[in-house]
């Protein structure tokens, strides 16, 4: 017992002069604080530029819409707003199959060949983006041949030519992504941004304006700029290793985005199935009020978007070399980088929620405001989610965000459903506030119950 002691004694000493050593080695004063800028100063710049790069799409898109709610009729708008919504759902699954999954590999499986990789998965967009062809387009003529609303129609066409450009523009974006250079991206947005925009305001001088006319601008814009960033990207990514084929990256990508697709489809389900449903329960007028009104979130919802691009290869790096530790500790930063970020945005907007919309809409759609404060706490709790949910994502799980977009996706059918039918917008939003409820709190158990076990690895892909 006493030579125990001794030992014990002796070790406690060992430690104690390793842990001075150790102090004593560290950078103090000016060199601590030069070390600390070291590394925060890049993340910060690229964090920026992911930001910005995001904002410059983020604002077109946003002036698109507030300009359009200015100079179309509510009919017009809310048929756009319609056709817009129908879009994302196209996007939520191109998302799931395409981006998503490449956002995780280019980090992991394929860092090493990402020239290639890009390849291949340039034909899997073709393959894509020719079955949504399609089917936006036999939506368009479905409406045009039942003599429904021509605005309608229009928008759908218009959709239907613009999205595998608009499609081919983000998968361009995302590939500098994979390098974590987002500097070109940034560039890439610009021009975007400056092209559309500039086509809005010369179609609207000569009097074309139109929902198919707007998506038609989107459709040139993005053409033009993605192949400026494909010619270009080849430089910035890696090809040390032989690149994947097409097919083996379509196995790879449907085995882990099989899910992230079902939880695309549950994520459109609480979020967007309220534009045909007040379009068909209190006309297509509320339908524009709606997006009139869910405006003022795009800003922060693309703010939010645009670091998790940054974060997701890190978190899927973060979880694969740290474990359960790392998880939990980029849980909890994004998390709270992301609601602090809303209640900022928030906290400055409402108190001037009047003023906005006379200045966005020019007078128009003042009998909605009052719905802002809902709107913010609705995007607020959203913005909860995005912590957990991006550590579920970088640790190939997307089966847990499945289950966490299925718990909205029934609080939605099951009782948001009821609220717009009986009371309209108002109940709309009432809906997208208890949806994203359910999905943060869904998304926190099944984080917590995937890092109880310390020993249980995190890259696991679940197989149905």
């Amino acid at each position: 017992m006493r030579r125990s002691i001794q030992e014990l004694t002796l070790t406690r000493h060992q430690e104690n002069h390793s842990a001075v050593l150790e102090a004593a080695t560290q950078p103090t004063g000016p060199r601590a604080s030069s070390a600390v800028l070291a590394k925060v100063l890049p993340w910060a710049a690229k964090g920026g530029l992911a930001v910005l790069d995001q904002g410059l799409i983020s604002g077109s898109n946003f002036l698109i819409g507030i300009l359009l709610a200015r100079w179309l009729v509510p009919d017009q708008y809310g048929a756009y707003a319609l056709a817009f919504s129908i879009f994302l759902l196209l996007t939520f699954l191109y998302q799931s199959l395409l981006l998503e999954p490449m956002a995780v590999f280019s980090g992991s499986a394929y860092r090493k060949s990402l020239r290639g990789y890009l390849a291949a998965l340039v034909w899997i967009h073709v393959a894509l983006t020719a079955i949504g062809i399609v089917a936006l387009g036999g939506c368009a003529l479905g409406v045009y041949l039942r003599g429904g609303s021509p605005a309608l129609a229009g928008a759908l066409l218009g959709v239907t030519i613009a999205s595998p450009s608009i499609l081919l523009f983000w998968l361009a974006r995302r590939a500098y992504y994979m390098q974590l250079a987002p500097a070109r991206a940034t560039v890439g947005a610009f021009v975007y941004c400056a092209l559309v925009l500039a086509g809005l305001f010369l179609v609207y001088r000569h009097g074309w304006l139109s929902p198919f006319s707007a998506f038609l601008l989107m459709a040139t814009g993005a053409l033009g700029t993605a192949g400026y960033l494909l010619l270009h990207v080849r430089a910035t990514l890696t090809n040390d290793e032989p690149g994947p084929s097409a097919r083996a990256t379509w196995l790879r990508h449907w085995s882990y985005g099989r899910w992230a697709l079902a939880s695309a489809a549950a994520t459109w389900i609480p979020y967007y199935m309220y534009y045909p449903l007040l379009s068909y329960f209190s006309g297509m007028t509320q339908a524009g009020q709606l997006r009139a009104l869910m405006n003022l979130a795009l800003p922060l919802e693309q703010t939010i978007t645009a670091l998790s691009l940054l974060f997701l290869p890190y978190a899927a790096r973060i979880c694969d070399t740290d474990g359960v530790g790392g998880a939990r500790l980029v849980t909890r930063r994004l998390t709270l980088l992301f609601v602090s970020g809303a209640v900022v945005y928030w906290v400055a907007l409402i108190p001037l929620r009047t003023p906005v919309f006379h200045l966005l809409y020019g007078g128009k759609y003042l009998e909605v405001a009052y719905l802002l404060p809902l709107v913010a706490l609705e995007t607020t709790i959203w913005s909860a989610g995005f912590g957990p949910t991006i550590v579920l994502r970088a640790m190939e799980s997307p089966a847990s965000v499945f289950y966490s977009r299925c718990g909205a996706s029934a609080v939605s059918l099951l009782v948001g459903v009821p609220l717009a039918k009986m009371y309209g917008l108002w109940g709309c939003v009432i809906g997208f506030v208890l949806a994203n409820v359910a999905t943060w709190l869904v998304a926190v158990v099944l984080l917590r119950r995937r890092t109880t076990d310390v020993n249980a690895p995190l890259a696991v892909s679940e197989v149905v």
